[in-house]
């Protein structure tokens, strides 16, 4: 990838891995497995695979690998890792990271199934969890402790569209050694850079914005390479919330048109917000 280019070119080349046929869209490897030229190539990749060798399509595959790495440079960050959807990107980001006696701080204002895995899920595994009004600043201070080890908010809140100030939650949370995962799925990285005000993880409900058309599931965990591969990876490829090369491909085609379509739904529901004013 060229460091010059723009967020709207990323969403277009970034990523790409061309065959030595040299197609001009991104391959489909459909397939659960790959072939080894001999037992001990196999045995040497089931070891310690290198970066662009594959073992099994649950725990890693070239077109998924596209959408990830593409993921990675619109968000601006290090490295990404895809799931078959936006609820097993949440959960893998917090259970991941998350033990019995951890402390976490969110905003209760949250998307029905983000709140149930915080409220019902993480519970059961001995994960205290504090809610609190995101929009209000002294809860956050209140509730945010020295043993906390993560806060986690929607950025726009899915669907009452509360706002948190990131900037300063996120100042809060670093003070303490706590882990800031966010939910960007609402504003998109087009009009959120989280990454930049404080975010140290990014989640997305691919199914949304990212697909755009109604077409497929998926979701993705953007993050410091650290994160990803030794923290997210290990979790996720052996509880099998792989997201399938078809889908991954489908969302690579979303991509390109992501910063077009979503400035056009938000340049339209200004005009009927205008339309509507004082009525």
């Amino acid at each position: 990838m060229n460091d010059s280019w723009k967020p709207r070119t990323k969403a277009v080349h970034a990523g790409t891995r061309r065959s030595r046929y040299g197609e001009t869209s991104e391959a489909i490897y459909l397939t659960q497995g790959f072939v080894y030229e001999s037992a001990e190539a196999a045995e040497a990749r089931f070891i310690e695979a290198g970066e662009d060798e594959y073992i099994y399509a649950r725990y890693a595959n070239p077109t998924v690998r596209m959408f990830e790495d593409r993921m990675a440079a619109i968000e601006g960050t290090e490295d990404a890792f895809a799931t078959a959807s936006g609820m097993a990107a949440v959960n893998g980001a917090l259970a991941s990271m998350l033990a019995a006696g951890d402390h976490v701080v969110a905003a209760r204002a949250l998307f029905g199934s983000c709140l149930y895995i915080l409220e019902e899920i993480l519970p059961r595994f001995g994960v205290e969890v504090t809610f609190v009004d995101g929009t209000n600043l002294d809860q956050w201070r209140a509730a945010i402790r020295p043993d906390t080890r993560a806060v986690f908010l929607e950025t726009v809140s899915n669907p009452t569209l509360e706002i948190v100030d990131l900037r300063a939650v996120a100042a809060l949370a670093h003070d303490v050694g706590a882990t800031v995962i966010v939910d960007n799925v609402f504003a998109t990285p087009v009009f959120s850079r989280a990454v930049a005000l404080g975010a140290d993880v990014v989640v997305y409900s691919a199914t949304k914005h990212i697909d755009g058309q109604g077409r497929c599931l998926g979701g993705v965990i953007c993050g410091t390479k650290t994160f990803i591969r030794k923290t997210v990876e290990p979790f996720l490829k052996h509880t099998g919330a792989a997201l399938s090369p078809f889908n991954a491909w489908v969302l690579l085609k979303g991509l390109e048109t992501l910063d077009l379509r979503v400035r056009t739904a938000a340049a339209s529901a200004t005009r009927l917000a205008e339309a509507l004013e004082g009525r």
